[in-house]
């Protein structure tokens, strides 16, 4: 599913260090973020984190300090 870019960016890809990008904005695959989030962030049994009324809230938290360690480092994250 989705754009198979690795052939598309084959002869122009390489790995960035981050003050490289540093002032800059930088797109940031939304739908894949928060699954990443929803499935690594989890409590010490093995569920989710929920609110007071247990709704998810892994993908919020996660999102939240990625978004924060990008914005330290000087650079605009921009989710799509």
């Amino acid at each position: 599913m989705g754009v198979d870019l690795a052939d598309l960016v084959k002869d122009v890809k390489r790995k960035l260090v981050l003050y490289e990008v540093k002032g800059k904005k930088v797109s940031i695959d939304g739908y894949n973020a928060l699954y990443q989030f929803l499935a690594a962030i989890r409590q010490p049994d093995g569920t989710p984190l929920m609110d007071s009324l247990g709704r998810v809230t892994s993908h919020l938290s996660g999102l939240f300090y990625r978004t924060i360690n990008i914005l330290e480092e000087g650079i605009i994250p921009i989710y799509v």
